[in-house]
């Protein structure tokens, strides 16, 4: 990962908040990990309540309804979040971390047998795909259609909005314990979910953690192949599959920032916010805060304590955490369990490319050979 680097950190420095630019709109970025926190808690006045500019590049264009609930303020957001948090807290079960174990384990051992192989198009977006195909409790094989999306259903993909609409029609016809089936059935407040409801649910399940989940996996199999030491020491301890999990998601910080809108003037330190702006939380700035992280340019595989915000903070915290950090677990017990070393043919970053920075998120490609 060589040139993960950090672009935010003179400004993290000097004054803890980077104005950037986006489709002629100047956000200012959140930089510090305790500013960035306190903002994230103060949802009076710093809201989620503004449909489709839950990313600084407003997605309008990308969608037709309203993200539930990433694009709420309490108490909506405390409601739809304890609808559907049952569905996302899955992956905690035993049964279900033992079903993945054992799908992971599988596909390295494929990887194995193949040869040269894409880390990103032929490992990390199907074990993407499969694993949400796992959580959504639906067939392995809508795991094919989800995978011609692309590294991301919106920016990428399409027919999202269509594909969900469909399933939620079969659904009603033929009632399961599928995520669909749940969503047309689901008490809430007294009534059934409106249509529009139930697609703002799903469309954030399929468009939210995504590329970060495969930008994440991808980060990892390169990390292993310039690092070949990093097995070895994975099998050390089995404690090192889990702060290594942590030091990944804390190095890579796949989401570059999420948004908030004032309702009037704030700050943030000493920068004046005024009424009805945005303003950006920087996930990967407050991860590499040096005054919170020691070396925090470099992975620790054993990095303790790691208070990280990779998957976010506060009410709005990630509702896909357990999900990702079962499916990179997993992954790292498989590579450590039956790869000796990863040997990188060649590799193209996934740079993204802003008018006030340039960061890398993750792999567009990434040729190797486990061995």
């Amino acid at each position: 990962m060589h040139s993960n680097q950090d672009p935010f950190r003179e400004a993290r420095e000097q004054s803890g908040v980077q104005i950037t630019e986006f489709n002629g709109e100047n956000i200012p970025f959140v930089l510090r990990l305790k500013e960035l926190r306190k903002v994230v808690k103060d949802w009076q006045n710093f809201s989620s309540d503004h449909p489709f500019k839950v990313v600084p590049h407003s997605e309008e264009k990308l969608r037709s309804m309203r993200q539930i609930p990433i694009e709420m303020d309490p108490p909506d957001h405390t409601d739809f979040r304890a609808l559907v948090e049952p569905f996302f807290k899955r992956p905690t079960e035993t049964e279900y971390m033992l079903d993945m174990a054992e799908m992971v384990h599988s596909m390295v051992a494929d990887a194995l047998s193949k040869g040269e192989m894409d880390a990103v198009y032929e490992f990390a977006l199907p074990l993407q795909c499969r694993a949400l195909a796992r959580l959504l409790h639906v067939p392995e094989s809508e795991s094919e259609v989800w995978k011609g999306w692309g590294l991301h259903a919106l920016t990428e993909g399409s027919g999202l909005e269509e594909y969900t609409a469909e399933q939620f029609a079969k659904a009603e016809k033929k009632p399961g314990d599928d995520f669909f089936s749940m969503l047309n059935g689901v008490d809430f407040r007294g009534r059934k979910l409106t249509f529009e409801e139930k697609q703002g649910i799903a469309n954030v399940t399929f468009a939210g953690g995504k590329d970060t989940v495969i930008n994440v996996v991808s980060s990892i199999i390169v990390y292993m192949s310039e690092h070949p030491e990093a097995l070895v020491f994975l099998r050390q301890d089995e404690k090192y599959i889990m702060t290594a999990c942590e030091e990944f998601v804390r190095y890579v910080s796949p989401l570059t920032a999420i948004s908030r809108t004032c309702p009037h003037a704030a700050n943030v330190g000493e920068h004046e916010i005024p009424g009805g702006s945005r303003v950006g939380l920087c996930w990967p700035s407050a991860n590499r805060d040096g005054s919170v992280f020691k070396n925090p340019d470099e992975v620790v595989l054993d990095r303790v304590p790691n208070p990280h915000i990779g998957f976010g903070y506060g009410i709005h915290n990630c509702l896909g955490a357990p999900q990702a950090r079962l499916i990179i677990r997993s992954l790292l017990k498989a590579l450590r369990d039956q790869v000796k070393r990863i040997e990188m043919v060649s590799f193209e970053p996934r740079v993204e490319k802003e008018e006030s920075y340039t960061r890398q998120v993750g792999y567009d490609r990434v040729l190797v050979k486990l061995k």
